[in-house]
């Protein structure tokens, strides 16, 4: 069985032509190719390590399963997808909402698992069906108002849990990531995060030595004199050592939060796909659903020991853009250095001490890029706002998502913000879908062929016949 583990020498291993990329089944000499996955797991540190700690987990199991969910992913895909799998973003509002209601981390992975085990079975749906099954369901003015619905929904947790605990910090780092991410070219604009990142410790340390402690609120507690910057956990952290494991646990008012982040996951990876095989120069239509189901079986995996869920990185997939190297060598690369990270405990407490002050400027940015993302669907599947059909459902479920609006049914069970907002979008749309005049349903068709190039390509596939681009 072909499991893409075997790599062709890319001419003499050096550099590749002007003009020539490194395919998905090619390498480059194994210290480059060690060096490029080095480079993998540098672009994707800032979200990959913000995100648990976001969440409350530890983050040297959170850098230890992606590099798991990683390996899963290229076997699945028999090396022709070439993507990392780091920790996802799209629950760190999951998480604070949960832990709001009283949950605690292993309510948390209790939840997110049940999200993953949706994933693969969506995967499972769309290598029948085709991707049509998703648009069918999920059209992009619904993927677009979801994933800007939970990208503003963590607008709170930005202000009034990181941002008073340091405001001058935070607005120093904010400006300095956005110039990062702006100014920067190629490379280094990819990591603008983590450059963001290592920023904020500097100025930390320096405000530390100028001024002194600072009087403010840690992590909602009361405030207190701290200093910015407390590394002692760093000299009490071993070298080496397994990071923190906990079993999940199952409730279903948690559950219900958590799952209409699959919508985001699956967009996250029908567009990742997408953008690589358009790189690549490869159809990879026939990988879409495998790919899905590889992230849930990641993410499955991930939480069952405690640790995050994880989705392909947009982040690497820069960096193969920028470098022309798609060789899924330097992934398998990445995913041992994960590896080796996760067993260091004392580079998990490094990241843990990340100020509170530094977290708000990453994440002003950070959550409204995601929320703003949800936008980029919109535009890129040309959806008409200007159509009822289409405006009504969106508005309804982003105001409830960011508001955080409850429906309650009874003394134990209630609907609000993420779940509740969700759900007003998928059945608000197809409600009026069905019951709308003529004239609104022909301004924008169910199935759009804009969204995505699957639409009928998967289902030729998935039909036996050669699939177009």
């Amino acid at each position: 069985m072909d499991l893409g583990v075997r790599w062709k020498l890319h001419g003499d291993g050096r550099t590749p032509a002007p003009g020539a990329v490194v395919r998905p089944d090619e390498r480059l000499s194994w210290p480059r190719t060690f060096g490029l996955g080095a480079q993998h797991v540098v672009a994707m540190f800032g979200a990959s390590f913000v995100a648990p700690v976001l969440m409350g987990l530890d983050p040297n199991l959170a850098i230890m399963m992606s590099g798991v969910s990683t390996v899963i992913f290229l076997l699945a895909t028999r090396g022709r997808v070439p993507s990392y799998l780091g920790c996802s973003l799209s629950f760190v509002g999951v998480a604070a909402v949960i832990r709001a209601q009283g949950g605690t981390s292993a309510t948390v992975t209790g939840a997110v698992f049940v999200v993953g085990a949706a994933l693969f079975l969506v995967g499972l749906a769309v290598q029948k069906f085709g991707a049509r099954i998703i648009h069918a369901v999920m059209p992009p003015v619904v993927t677009g108002a979801v994933v800007m619905l939970i990208g503003f929904n963590l607008a709170p947790v930005t202000a009034s849990t990181y941002w008073p605990q340091d405001q001058w910090t935070a607005l120093l780092v904010m400006l300095f990531t956005g110039l990062a991410v702006v100014c920067l070219r190629g490379f280094w604009s990819r990591i603008a995060i983590f450059l963001g990142l290592l920023f904020g410790y500097g100025i930390s340390w320096a405000f530390d030595r100028i001024f002194g402690r600072i009087h403010s609120a840690t992590g909602g507690a009361e405030a207190i004199d701290h200093w910015r910057l407390n590394l002692s956990g760093v000299g009490k952290a071993e070298w080496i050592g397994l990071p923190s494991f906990h079993a999940p646990s199952f409730q279903w008012s948690a559950i219900l939060v958590a799952l209409p982040v699959v919508i985001a996951l699956i967009a996250e990876n029908a567009g990742h796909v997408k953008a690589v095989g358009e790189m690549t120069g490869t159809n990879l239509d026939d990988k879409l659903g495998t790919a899905i189901s590889a992230d849930g079986v990641g993410s499955m995996l991930s939480t069952a020991v405690g640790g995050p869920p994880n989705t392909t990185y947009s982040e690497n997939i820069g960096v193969m853009a920028a470098t022309r190297v798609y060789s899924t060598a330097a992934y398998w690369a990445a995913a041992g250095f994960a590896l080796l990270f996760g067993v260091c405990p004392k580079f998990g407490a490094i990241v843990a001490a990340i100020p509170g002050g530094v977290l708000g400027g990453i994440t002003v940015i950070l959550y409204g890029m995601i929320g703003l993302l949800g936008a980029q669907i919109w535009m890129n599947a040309g959806v008409d706002l200007r159509n009822p059909l289409n405006l009504v459902p969106a508005a309804a479920g982003i105001i409830i998502g960011i508001g955080n609006v409850s429906l309650k049914f009874t003394d134990n069970f209630s609907l609000s913000g993420i779940a509740l907002g969700t759900l007003v979008v998928i059945t608000g749309y197809h409600a009026l879908h069905a019951m709308a005049p003529a004239h609104l349903k022909t301004q924008e068709p169910l199935l759009d062929e804009g969204t995505s190039s699957y639409d009928d390509a998967a289902g030729d596939t998935a039909d036996g016949q050669s699939a177009k681009s």
